[in-house]
């Protein structure tokens, strides 16, 4: 079985986003901040595209840990993810 792990280290998180092709995202909000996403690529209307540094900016700001895991059940790579408090 695979498991999860839990880290606030930006350039893990943003490797093991690249890793799956996925880009810094927001769920679109009126205003500042927002729910923080990764793009994959596939259409959904509601995400907003954001830079690395926004990205990082509104995880540090909520103190937020990011969540996932490297490998599904079978082997193959998990896009599994979760943006969680750290406390």
């Amino acid at each position: 079985m695979s498991s999860s792990n839990t880290t606030t280290d930006h350039d893990e998180i943003r490797k093991w986003a690249e890793k799956r092709k996925g880009r810094p995202a927001r769920v679109k909000t009126k205003g500042e901040g927002g729910i923080l996403r990764f793009d994959f690529g596939e259409p959904e209307e509601n995400l907003e595209k954001i830079s690395w540094e926004d990205f990082f900016q509104i995880f540090d700001e909520n103190d937020l840990a990011f969540l996932y895991q490297d490998e599904t059940k079978d082997g193959g790579t998990s896009r599994f993810n979760k943006f969680v408090s750290r406390h």
